[in-house]
């Protein structure tokens, strides 16, 4: 009886032990379904696609035959300029619209977060309206602000001379996506970084003051250290987002000539698949865009990390 009731108490102990140590991985459950389900196999679908191709025989009166064609389309994709030019205008786009959009952020979010400000329901719903409304949306009000004939701020720069400023043109319509995409997302970032600073404990501040510091310096030697990690946050998923930018360029490919079906490469793998009806070689286009991302999203986590010294 007693060595019964001793294998029970250990084997109890060890389960136990089993069950703590299975916890965190209980609590990231939801996420690692949901993550599977609507990231990691859609991507599987789209790599699964891209070993296709649609063949037509005859005069193609016949049905369209589906057949294996390896890696072919990955290869073409691979090698498409088009692709890498519309993936180096969207680096190009990332290198100067992220820092100046998380700068921003960055400011209202200090800004929010002084004692001296006062409003600050107000203005933290003024800073985050532009992100509730839809993309489709904001770049149509933009649209209209840029549209030579009908933009009150084109008339604006007519009036003092400026007749030659366009909005839309090819060497300005990129800084003009840059200019919606900030407007919009800015007020996002700038909550995830006001929620780290609302963390901070205000003793570390009271600290501070008694030591003779003001208000920037404690802005500059507590605060943005200690909301570094949500900085790097934002800017991970600024890039992702940048990568993917769809609606802006979609929206005003109607209004200019100055952005072709392959500006971005979102915008390529939808025309590729629903105006040249390419679907299996927009699949492999997505594929290497999904690698792109993660190649990039990865090497700035290691890059930041790095510096941190984590």
């Amino acid at each position: 009886m007693m060595l019964g009731s001793k294998t029970t108490g250990s084997f109890r102990l060890k389960a136990g032990k089993i069950w703590i140590k299975s916890i965190p991985y209980v609590f990231i459950m939801p996420f690692g379904i949901l993550f599977l389900l609507f990231f990691i196999a859609p991507i599987m679908y789209a790599f699964y696609s891209s070993l296709f191709v649609v063949k037509h025989s005859g005069l193609g009166l016949s049905a369209p035959v589906t057949v294996f064609n390896g890696l072919f389309n990955l290869n073409q994709a691979f090698h498409d300029p088009l692709f890498y030019q519309s993936l180096g205008r969207m680096l190009l786009f990332g290198v100067v619209q992220v820092p100046i959009m998380l700068g921003l952020a960055l400011f209202f979010a200090l800004l929010l977060d002084s004692v001296t400000i006062r409003l600050k329901n107000l203005f933290r719903m003024a800073f985050f309206v532009p992100y509730a409304i839809p993309g489709v949306i904001a770049a149509l009000l933009w649209g209209y602000l840029y549209n030579p004939q009908l933009s009150p701020i084109v008339q604006f720069f007519h009036a003092i001379g400026w007749k030659s400023f366009d909005f839309l043109s090819q060497h300005a319509v990129l800084w003009s996506m840059a200019n919606i995409v900030t407007w919009e997302w800015t007020g996002y970032n700038m909550i995830i970084i006001y929620s780290a600073l609302q963390a901070i404990p205000h003793e570390l501040y009271e600290a501070a003051k008694i030591d003779g510091s003001n208000g920037f310096n404690i802005a500059r030697y507590i605060k943005i250290p200690l909301v570094a990690p949500a900085i790097v946050l934002s800017g991970l998923f600024s890039i992702i987002g940048t990568l993917q930018i769809f609606n802006e360029p979609s929206t005003l490919q109607y209004i200019t000539n100055s952005i072709t079906s392959s500006y971005t490469p979102n915008l390529y793998a939808y025309t590729a698949a629903f105006v040249t009806n390419q679907y299996n070689y927009a699949a492999a286009l997505a594929v290497l865009l999904a690698i792109a991302t993660f190649i990039f999203s990865f090497g700035l986590l290691r890059i930041t990390t790095r510096q941190t010294g984590e």
